[in-house]
């Protein structure tokens, strides 16, 4: 499954990338951070937000280890559309689990309080 939903991600199919993944959960096999990362990209490609942000939900609700990858990935996706909140929101996520930040969370961070226009909390 890993394989098929990151090859949706590069294709840019958030909806089949999100239908592979129901099934999966229908299955008897564990989605793995990997497999939430493909989707979460999947749907940062697919100007997705508020559906990467609800898999990192699903993530921390199901206690699947956040990743750096993945947490990129939906910060990224609040980014594009100046969700700022969220992004700060989930960048604390990220500190509270111990998940490690790098130039791109930071970049993603930044760009979403530049575009909702809270350049103080940047």
């Amino acid at each position: 499954f890993d394989a098929a939903i990151s090859a949706c991600e590069k294709a840019g199919k958030w909806e089949k990338a999100l239908q592979l993944l129901r099934v999966l959960a229908h299955s008897k096999v564990e989605p793995t951070t990997i497999t939430f990362g493909a989707a979460i990209s999947a749907c940062e490609k697919g100007c997705q937000w508020q559906k990467a942000l609800q898999l990192v939900g699903v993530m921390i609700q199901n206690a699947v280890k956040l990743d750096t990858i993945s947490s990129n990935a939906a910060i990224s996706a609040c980014a594009n559309y100046g969700e700022w909140d969220k992004a700060l929101w989930l960048f604390g996520e990220m500190l509270t689990r111990g998940v490690k930040s790098n130039r791109l969370t930071f970049n993603a961070v930044i760009s979403a309080c530049e575009k909702g226009c809270q350049w103080e909390k940047a």
